[in-house]
């Protein structure tokens, strides 16, 4: 449990650097959103499996804007309602990622 508290953590501050080097809550679009933050941990067996699950986007925007768990909630300056958006749909409707 606190292997996650602290990946969560760890997502907020790669959020933070990323972020400063962008212009606040700036990103490209939601491959790089989910490349530079959420891959971090759930891509890194800390977080839960996203992509190929069927999540509802408008799901995904909720726990990224309240946070649950060990996620942490981010605010819209540091992701942008367009590119989060974005990312939700990303993530909707992606293929199965390989777990080792």
């Amino acid at each position: 449990m606190r292997t996650r508290a602290w990946g969560g953590w760890l997502g907020v501050l790669a959020l933070a650097t990323a972020a400063g080097s962008a212009g606040a809550g700036q990103w490209r679009d939601g491959a790089e959103l989910y490349q530079k933050v959420c891959g971090h941990c759930h891509e890194a067996n800390v977080g839960p499996v996203l992509k190929g699950r069927g999540l509802p986007p408008e799901y995904i925007q909720r726990v990224v804007r309240m946070g649950n768990r060990a996620m942490p909630a981010f605010r819209p300056t540091e992701i942008d309602d367009a590119t989060l958006a974005d990312v939700a749909r990303r993530i909707s409707t992606g293929a199965v990622l390989a777990r080792e």
